[in-house]
C-alpha cells in the first residue's frame, strides 16, 4: 500500500449487516469517478434510515476523509487512519449542547466479516463508549 489509497479495499462490495436483537440492513460500498472515490449507500428498515457516504484518501495530508448524510438530515464529516488492522476515523461534534469526540472503527477485518463501531468520548479522546456495534457480512449471491 504505497500510497494509501487501497486501504479502504476491504469494505467494498454487498453486505448484510446485523446488531442488536434484531436490527439489520444492508450496506453496497463501490469505487466512483476512476476508482478514486468510496461511495457508501447504507439502508436499513425499521425505522427507515438510508444513509451515504463518500470517503477519499487525501494525497494532502495522507489521510482518509469521510462526508456522511442522510435522510434525516444528519451531516457528519471525518478523518483518520488505517492502522494496525484497524480503520479509525474521528471527528469533533456536539451532542445535546456538548462537545464530544466521535468515532467510527472497522475491525476484525476478514475477507467476508467485520466488525463496525460507532463510538463517542465525553472527555476529549481519553474514554470511548461503544454506542452502536455492527456485524458486517458479505453478502452471497
Amino acid at each position: 500500500m504505497s500510497n494509501g489509497s487501497d486501504q479502504f479495499d476491504f469494505w467494498l462490495g454487498r453486505w448484510d449487516l446485523t446488531w442488536g436483537e434484531d436490527g439489520s440492513g444492508v450496506n453496497r460500498i463501490e469505487r466512483i469517478m476512476e476508482g478514486a472515490v468510496i461511495l457508501e449507500n447504507f439502508e436499513v428498515g425499521d425505522p427507515a434510515l438510508k444513509g451515504m457516504s463518500l470517503s477519499v484518501f487525501s494525497k494532502e495530508d495522507n489521510r482518509w476523509h469521510q462526508t456522511w448524510v442522510d435522510n434525516s438530515g444528519s451531516y457528519l464529516d471525518f478523518a483518520g487512519d488505517f492502522k494496525d488492522g484497524r480503520m479509525t476515523l474521528t471527528r469533533d461534534g456536539m451532542v445535546q449542547g456538548q462537545r464530544v469526540r466521535q468515532r467510527m472503527v472497522w475491525f476484525e477485518i476478514t475477507e467476508n466479516a467485520l466488525e463496525w463501531n460507532w463510538e463517542r468520548s465525553d472527555d476529549e479522546g481519553g474514554t470511548w463508549k461503544v454506542l452502536w456495534n455492527i456485524h458486517y457480512r458479505r453478502h452471497s449471491s
